[in-house]
Protein backbone atom coordinates (compact mmCIF):
# COMPACT_ATOMS: atom_id res chain seq x y z
CA UNK A 1 0.00 0.00 0.00
CA UNK A 2 1.28 3.28 -1.10
CA UNK A 3 0.76 6.28 1.86
CA UNK A 4 -0.75 9.18 -0.14
CA UNK A 5 0.02 12.83 1.30
CA UNK A 6 -2.87 15.11 1.33
CA UNK A 7 -2.88 18.51 1.31
CA UNK A 8 -4.46 20.47 4.45
CA UNK A 9 -7.12 21.93 2.30
CA UNK A 10 -10.67 21.10 1.62
CA UNK A 11 -10.07 18.49 -0.43
CA UNK A 12 -7.76 17.19 1.36
CA UNK A 13 -9.67 16.91 4.50
CA UNK A 14 -12.64 15.07 2.73
CA UNK A 15 -10.42 12.43 1.37
CA UNK A 16 -9.16 11.44 4.85
CA UNK A 17 -12.67 12.02 6.05
CA UNK A 18 -13.68 8.98 3.28
CA UNK A 19 -10.54 7.04 4.47
CA UNK A 20 -11.12 7.35 8.05
CA UNK A 21 -15.12 6.35 7.04
CA UNK A 22 -13.54 3.19 5.52
CA UNK A 23 -11.45 2.38 8.32
CA UNK A 24 -8.29 2.80 6.77
CA UNK A 25 -5.90 5.09 8.79
CA UNK A 26 -4.41 8.76 8.44
CA UNK A 27 -2.03 10.33 9.95
CA UNK A 28 -3.01 13.99 11.15
CA UNK A 29 -0.88 16.93 12.57
CA UNK A 30 -2.47 18.02 15.98
CA UNK A 31 -0.80 20.69 18.12
CA UNK A 32 1.68 18.51 20.14
CA UNK A 33 2.69 15.77 17.45
CA UNK A 34 1.60 13.48 14.57
CA UNK A 35 -0.99 11.09 15.73
CA UNK A 36 -2.44 8.21 13.58
CA UNK A 37 -5.94 8.58 13.38
CA UNK A 38 -8.50 5.72 13.08
CA UNK A 39 -12.44 5.61 13.72
CA UNK A 40 -12.92 5.05 17.65
CA UNK A 41 -15.99 3.20 16.88
CA UNK A 42 -14.69 0.54 14.37
CA UNK A 43 -12.81 -2.09 15.96
CA UNK A 44 -11.24 -3.23 12.08
CA UNK A 45 -9.96 0.11 12.06
CA UNK A 46 -8.43 0.12 15.74
CA UNK A 47 -6.47 -2.88 15.51
CA UNK A 48 -5.10 -1.69 12.45
CA UNK A 49 -3.88 1.06 14.69
CA UNK A 50 -1.96 -1.62 16.59
CA UNK A 51 -0.89 -3.50 13.47
CA UNK A 52 0.52 -0.22 12.13
CA UNK A 53 2.42 0.44 15.11
CA UNK A 54 3.12 -3.05 16.35
CA UNK A 55 1.75 -1.42 19.62
CA UNK A 56 1.18 -4.16 22.56
CA UNK A 57 -2.67 -4.50 22.57
CA UNK A 58 -2.56 -3.38 26.34
CA UNK A 59 -1.75 -0.36 25.53
CA UNK A 60 -4.91 2.12 25.86
CA UNK A 61 -5.06 4.87 22.89
CA UNK A 62 -6.21 8.23 23.53
CA UNK A 63 -9.75 9.42 22.02
CA UNK A 64 -9.74 12.39 19.80
CA UNK A 65 -13.35 14.56 20.20
CA UNK A 66 -14.28 17.87 19.01
CA UNK A 67 -15.72 19.53 22.30
CA UNK A 68 -16.27 19.07 25.44
CA UNK A 69 -20.06 17.94 24.70
CA UNK A 70 -18.67 14.92 22.53
CA UNK A 71 -16.66 14.02 25.21
CA UNK A 72 -19.48 13.47 27.91
CA UNK A 73 -20.70 10.88 25.53
CA UNK A 74 -17.99 8.50 25.68
CA UNK A 75 -16.86 9.16 29.72
CA UNK A 76 -18.42 9.87 32.91
CA UNK A 77 -17.78 13.88 33.44
CA UNK A 78 -17.39 15.28 36.78
CA UNK A 79 -17.03 18.94 38.17
CA UNK A 80 -13.39 18.64 37.95
CA UNK A 81 -13.27 17.06 34.23
CA UNK A 82 -15.55 20.28 33.74
CA UNK A 83 -12.95 22.70 35.39
CA UNK A 84 -10.17 21.57 33.68
CA UNK A 85 -11.67 21.06 29.98
CA UNK A 86 -13.37 25.09 30.32
CA UNK A 87 -9.70 26.24 31.41
CA UNK A 88 -7.69 23.84 28.88
CA UNK A 89 -9.36 22.64 25.82
CA UNK A 90 -8.62 23.06 22.71
CA UNK A 91 -5.23 21.79 23.81
CA UNK A 92 -2.56 19.51 24.93
CA UNK A 93 -4.91 17.96 27.84
CA UNK A 94 -5.93 14.41 27.90
CA UNK A 95 -8.12 13.12 30.61
CA UNK A 96 -8.57 9.71 31.63
CA UNK A 97 -12.46 9.44 32.76
CA UNK A 98 -14.95 6.41 33.85
CA UNK A 99 -16.00 4.75 30.39
CA UNK A 100 -19.41 5.58 30.03
CA UNK A 101 -21.67 2.77 29.45
CA UNK A 102 -22.91 2.20 26.20
CA UNK A 103 -20.52 4.80 24.38
CA UNK A 104 -19.87 2.75 21.51
CA UNK A 105 -15.78 3.08 21.50
CA UNK A 106 -14.12 0.01 20.57
CA UNK A 107 -13.11 -2.63 23.64
CA UNK A 108 -9.24 -2.13 22.26
CA UNK A 109 -9.17 1.68 22.77
CA UNK A 110 -9.61 1.28 26.15
CA UNK A 111 -7.63 -1.53 26.19
CA UNK A 112 -10.11 -3.47 28.35
CA UNK A 113 -9.91 -1.27 31.22
CA UNK A 114 -13.48 0.30 32.32
CA UNK A 115 -11.93 4.07 31.39
CA UNK A 116 -11.28 5.89 28.26
CA UNK A 117 -8.82 8.80 27.83
CA UNK A 118 -10.08 11.43 25.60
CA UNK A 119 -8.65 14.92 24.50
CA UNK A 120 -9.80 17.89 22.19
CA UNK A 121 -7.25 18.83 19.99
CA UNK A 122 -6.54 22.66 19.43
CA UNK A 123 -5.08 22.07 15.61
CA UNK A 124 -7.35 23.42 12.88
CA UNK A 125 -6.84 20.98 10.71
CA UNK A 126 -7.32 17.54 13.51
CA UNK A 127 -11.08 19.72 14.24
CA UNK A 128 -11.59 20.20 10.70
CA UNK A 129 -11.27 16.22 10.32
CA UNK A 130 -13.17 15.49 13.78
CA UNK A 131 -15.88 17.57 11.65
CA UNK A 132 -15.67 16.15 8.71
CA UNK A 133 -15.92 12.65 9.76
CA UNK A 134 -18.34 13.08 12.15
CA UNK A 135 -16.51 10.21 14.31
CA UNK A 136 -14.03 10.30 17.29
CA UNK A 137 -10.70 9.51 16.27
CA UNK A 138 -8.42 7.42 18.06
CA UNK A 139 -5.08 8.80 17.75
CA UNK A 140 -1.79 7.67 19.46
CA UNK A 141 1.44 9.29 17.93
CA UNK A 142 1.72 8.15 14.28
CA UNK A 143 5.34 6.22 15.27
CA UNK A 144 6.08 2.21 15.30
CA UNK A 145 5.15 1.55 18.98
CA UNK A 146 8.30 2.60 21.26
CA UNK A 147 10.24 4.93 18.85
CA UNK A 148 10.49 8.86 18.29
CA UNK A 149 7.08 10.55 18.07
CA UNK A 150 6.84 12.29 14.71
CA UNK A 151 6.55 16.23 14.71
CA UNK A 152 6.84 16.83 10.98
CA UNK A 153 5.38 14.86 8.06
CA UNK A 154 8.45 13.24 7.25
CA UNK A 155 9.16 11.80 10.46
CA UNK A 156 6.07 9.47 9.78
CA UNK A 157 6.93 8.82 6.56
CA UNK A 158 9.92 7.25 7.72
CA UNK A 159 7.99 5.06 10.20
CA UNK A 160 4.65 4.09 8.69
CA UNK A 161 5.39 4.56 5.00
CA UNK A 162 3.34 1.58 3.14
CA UNK A 163 1.54 0.86 6.56
CA UNK A 164 -0.89 3.79 6.31
CA UNK A 165 -3.58 5.09 4.18
CA UNK A 166 -2.46 8.31 4.26
CA UNK A 167 -0.88 11.66 6.17
CA UNK A 168 -2.13 15.08 6.34
CA UNK A 169 0.39 17.60 5.72
CA UNK A 170 0.16 20.14 7.86
CA UNK A 171 3.91 20.93 8.35
CA UNK A 172 6.02 20.89 12.12
CA UNK A 173 4.20 21.03 15.52
CA UNK A 174 3.97 23.59 17.52
CA UNK A 175 4.31 22.08 21.13
CA UNK A 176 6.42 18.97 20.29
CA UNK A 177 5.65 16.44 23.08
CA UNK A 178 2.67 14.76 24.07
CA UNK A 179 -0.14 15.58 25.78
CA UNK A 180 -0.28 15.55 29.77
CA UNK A 181 -2.61 12.82 30.75
CA UNK A 182 -4.43 13.60 34.08
CA UNK A 183 -6.45 10.91 35.50
CA UNK A 184 -9.97 11.26 37.11
CA UNK A 185 -11.58 8.17 37.71
CA UNK A 186 -10.51 8.98 41.38
CA UNK A 187 -8.27 10.86 43.36
CA UNK A 188 -6.93 13.52 40.42
CA UNK A 189 -2.81 11.59 39.25
CA UNK A 190 -0.92 12.68 36.93
CA UNK A 191 -0.58 9.62 34.82
CA UNK A 192 2.03 11.48 32.05
CA UNK A 193 3.62 14.92 32.13
CA UNK A 194 3.37 16.49 28.70
CA UNK A 195 3.08 19.45 26.72
CA UNK A 196 1.15 21.25 29.80
CA UNK A 197 2.69 22.30 32.28
CA UNK A 198 1.69 20.66 35.64
CA UNK A 199 2.00 23.78 37.95
CA UNK A 200 -0.98 25.08 35.87
CA UNK A 201 -3.46 22.24 36.25
CA UNK A 202 -2.57 21.88 39.99
CA UNK A 203 -3.77 25.48 40.15
CA UNK A 204 -6.71 25.33 37.86
CA UNK A 205 -7.64 22.44 40.83
CA UNK A 206 -6.67 24.07 43.88
CA UNK A 207 -4.66 21.21 44.93
CA UNK A 208 -2.03 18.98 44.24
CA UNK A 209 -1.99 16.23 41.77
CA UNK A 210 -1.08 12.61 43.33
CA UNK A 211 2.11 10.87 41.08
CA UNK A 212 1.79 7.64 39.03
CA UNK A 213 4.70 4.94 40.03
CA UNK A 214 6.17 3.05 37.41
CA UNK A 215 5.10 -0.36 39.33
CA UNK A 216 1.56 0.95 38.46
CA UNK A 217 -0.47 -0.86 35.98
CA UNK A 218 -0.32 0.87 32.36
CA UNK A 219 -3.59 2.76 32.84
CA UNK A 220 -3.21 5.71 29.96
CA UNK A 221 -0.24 5.86 26.88
CA UNK A 222 3.15 6.76 27.18
CA UNK A 223 3.33 4.63 30.29
CA UNK A 224 5.67 1.83 29.34
CA UNK A 225 9.34 1.95 30.82
CA UNK A 226 11.04 1.74 27.39
CA UNK A 227 9.42 4.27 24.66
CA UNK A 228 9.98 7.03 22.53
CA UNK A 229 13.45 5.31 21.93
CA UNK A 230 15.82 6.42 19.08
CA UNK A 231 18.08 3.38 17.83
CA UNK A 232 20.93 4.93 19.92
CA UNK A 233 21.49 4.18 23.43
CA UNK A 234 21.59 7.07 25.59
CA UNK A 235 22.94 8.96 28.43
CA UNK A 236 21.44 11.50 30.57
CA UNK A 237 22.58 14.62 32.21
CA UNK A 238 25.94 14.49 30.80
CA UNK A 239 27.73 17.11 30.96
CA UNK A 240 30.15 16.36 28.22
CA UNK A 241 30.25 13.70 25.58
CA UNK A 242 32.13 10.90 25.79
CA UNK A 243 34.08 8.75 23.16
CA UNK A 244 31.72 7.98 20.64
CA UNK A 245 28.57 9.54 21.51
CA UNK A 246 27.18 13.00 19.71
CA UNK A 247 25.91 15.63 22.42
CA UNK A 248 22.35 16.77 22.52
CA UNK A 249 23.07 19.83 24.59
CA UNK A 250 20.56 22.32 26.42
CA UNK A 251 21.03 26.19 27.09
CA UNK A 252 24.08 26.39 24.90
CA UNK A 253 26.19 23.23 26.22
CA UNK A 254 29.56 23.42 24.36
CA UNK A 255 30.90 20.89 22.22
CA UNK A 256 26.81 19.92 21.27
CA UNK A 257 26.02 19.04 17.80
CA UNK A 258 22.21 19.60 18.03
CA UNK A 259 21.14 21.99 21.34
CA UNK A 260 17.66 21.53 22.44
CA UNK A 261 17.47 25.05 22.96
CA UNK A 262 20.67 27.52 22.74
CA UNK A 263 18.63 30.45 25.12
CA UNK A 264 17.53 27.28 27.54
CA UNK A 265 13.45 27.91 26.65
CA UNK A 266 11.87 24.72 27.90
CA UNK A 267 9.43 25.58 25.22
CA UNK A 268 11.74 25.47 22.48
CA UNK A 269 13.00 22.57 23.90
CA UNK A 270 9.94 20.55 23.95
CA UNK A 271 9.08 21.91 20.61
CA UNK A 272 12.76 20.64 19.23
CA UNK A 273 13.22 17.17 21.34
CA UNK A 274 11.82 14.75 19.10
CA UNK A 275 12.48 16.40 16.01
CA UNK A 276 16.90 16.15 17.23
CA UNK A 277 16.45 12.61 18.29
CA UNK A 278 15.02 11.82 15.00
CA UNK A 279 17.73 14.03 13.69
CA UNK A 280 20.50 12.29 15.48
CA UNK A 281 18.76 8.78 14.80
CA UNK A 282 19.01 9.65 10.60
CA UNK A 283 22.32 10.27 10.79
CA UNK A 284 23.44 6.42 12.28
CA UNK A 285 24.45 8.06 15.84
CA UNK A 286 25.27 4.97 17.84
CA UNK A 287 25.17 6.54 21.70
CA UNK A 288 24.01 10.01 22.53
CA UNK A 289 24.95 12.12 25.41
CA UNK A 290 21.75 14.32 26.87
CA UNK A 291 22.64 17.68 28.64
CA UNK A 292 20.70 18.21 32.12
CA UNK A 293 17.43 19.74 31.69
CA UNK A 294 15.36 21.35 34.62
CA UNK A 295 12.59 19.49 36.25
CA UNK A 296 10.43 22.14 36.23
CA UNK A 297 7.54 23.06 33.50
CA UNK A 298 7.57 21.53 30.31
CA UNK A 299 10.92 20.22 31.71
CA UNK A 300 9.20 17.40 33.51
CA UNK A 301 7.79 16.28 30.36
CA UNK A 302 10.85 16.22 27.72
CA UNK A 303 12.74 14.91 31.02
CA UNK A 304 10.04 11.93 31.14
CA UNK A 305 10.51 11.11 27.50
CA UNK A 306 14.38 10.83 27.74
CA UNK A 307 13.98 8.67 30.72
CA UNK A 308 12.25 6.19 28.32
CA UNK A 309 13.93 7.13 25.49
CA UNK A 310 17.12 5.92 27.43
CA UNK A 311 15.49 3.11 29.17
CA UNK A 312 16.50 -0.60 28.10
CA UNK A 313 14.51 -1.71 25.15
CA UNK A 314 12.12 -4.93 25.47
CA UNK A 315 13.24 -7.93 23.75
Amino acid sequence: MHTRTLAPDAAGITDAARLIADGQLVAIPTETVYGLAGDALNSTAVARIFEAKGRPSFNPLIVHVADSAAAQTYGVWSDMADRLAQAFWPGPLTLVLPLRAGAGLSPLVSAGQDSVAIRVPAHPIAQALLAASGAPLAAPSANPSGRISPTQPQHVLSGLDGRIAAILDGGPCDVGVESTIIGLTGTPILLRPGGLPVEAIEAALGAPLALHSEHDAITAPGQMASHYAPTATMRLNADSSRAGEVMLGFGGTPGAELDLSLSGDLIEAAAALFGHLHTLDVSGAKAIAVAPVPERGLGRAINDRLRRAAAPKPD
